[in-house]
């Protein structure tokens, strides 16, 4: 049964500098719960590891389209079932409301088990919230990539019909497939859920799935004295 997260909220920062930021998604682990590594492939192209509902994860995920200050869309190719995208619009001079909408289909009983939870929901509102902070504490961003992708296509907002091609070998909590090496495609054989997954759902409370904050050191802007601009390709 697909969830539908549909969260948004404020930053004082100009919508440049929060799309920019948004660019950067190998530091999505600095301000995403439960988010271990994001790995860019190539300027399409991101590899996650992350823990979901108390299970690791792994999935290999697309741009479908990118527009720069406005939006980023994207669905998972491989492995954990999601397909969203995050709006970015100008409230005022300086301040932006971003607005992140996310479908995704929970697999095994540890996941349903979180899903009822409404883990994830709350894991995006704790995650806006974190990169709120983030980048209001920054006042600039740490880098930025104006390129597009798929402009002008009209993909519109991706649901889980846009990840078919990840439906079928997700859902065995416990392993993830990984990407080959390089290309990000082609997936290892998932594990079955083992017995100590099957005993956590039995026991599994609300109390398993709480959503912490954490408070990150302030980077040092001096760093990034301008917040400086990856072109043509992202970061890896």
């Amino acid at each position: 049964m697909t969830t539908v997260v549909d969260k948004s909220i404020e930053v004082e920062v100009p919508v440049s500098t929060a799309y920019n930021q948004w660019t950067q998604f190998e530091e999505f682990p600095r301000f995403m719960g439960g988010v271990q590594e994001v790995r860019q492939l190539d300027d399409r192209r991101m590899h996650w590891v992350a823990q979901i509902a108390g299970v690791r994860r792994e999935w290999d995920a697309t741009i479908l389209e990118q527009v720069p200050d406005e939006k980023v869309a994207w669905a998972a190719t491989e492995g954990a079932t999601n397909a969203g995208a995050v709006y970015f619009q100008p409230v005022g001079t300086g301040r932006t409301r971003v607005r992140l909408h996310l479908e995704y289909e929970p697999e095994g009983l540890v996941e349903k088990a979180g899903d009822k939870l409404t883990i994830v929901e709350r894991q995006a509102e704790s995650d806006l919230e974190k990169f709120k902070s983030f980048i209001e504490s920054r006042g600039v961003e740490s880098g930025a990539w104006r390129g597009s992708v798929g402009e002008g296509l009209g993909v519109g907002t991706p649901g889980v019909a846009h990840a078919a091609a990840s439906q079928g070998d997700s859902g065995r909590p416990g392993a993830s497939g990984t990407a080959a090496a390089g290309a990000g495609t082609g997936t290892a054989d998932l594990k079955h859920r083992s017995s100590d997954d099957e005993e956590r759902v039995a026991d599994a409370t609300e109390r398993d799935y709480v959503v912490t904050e954490i408070d990150w050191p302030t980077p040092d802007t001096t760093t990034y004295p301008g917040g400086p601009v990856n072109e043509p390709n992202r970061p890896r």
